[in-house]
């Protein structure tokens, strides 16, 4: 059995932890700036995992959804789908990313949406892609209807 002492010098120790001090300052910012970019994150793979966030935004659906389709966000986006993209981004997503992807959209019916309780015509659609959401809505189907994120609003 070998034992070796090391006599450490105090400016080795203050250069030591200076530069770990210093690849910390650098380091940081940019895992933040990496978790940034990721937006928001939401499993959304299997109906229980849908049925979850869809309780935590607030609302009340039936126990499955209501519609299933498979669509492919254009390449090219047109006026509706930037305006789209502007409503998703303000909730923390970004469909840019999945341009020329299909992507799963859900769509359940809404029973306790405030001043609209009972009524048939409030929807949200859930968007999914990979098992994870990707950005949706809530809105109206009637002709004077509206949109929203998937959040509910508290009214004032």
């Amino acid at each position: 059995m070998f034992i070796r002492s090391v006599k450490v010098k105090r400016p080795k120790v203050l250069l030591g932890a200076a530069a770990g001090i210093l690849a910390l300052l650098i380091i940081l910012p940019l895992v933040l700036l990496a978790a940034r970019g990721k937006g928001l994150v939401y499993e959304a793979g299997s109906e229980a995992k849908r049925q979850s966030f869809l309780k935590e935004m607030g609302w009340e659906t039936a126990k499955s959804y209501d519609e299933y389709r498979a669509v492919t966000i254009p390449e090219q986006w047109n006026e509706v789908y930037i305006s789209y993209n502007k409503l998703q981004k303000k909730q923390g997503f970004d469909l840019t990313p999945y341009k020329g992807k299909i992507v799963e959209i859900y769509t359940y019916k809404i029973k306790n949406y405030p001043g609209h309780e009972g009524e048939d015509g409030i929807r949200c659609n859930l968007m999914v892609y990979d098992g994870q959401l990707i950005g949706g809505d809530v809105c109206s189907t009637a002709l004077d209807g509206f949109m929203q994120g998937l959040k509910m609003e508290k009214k004032k």
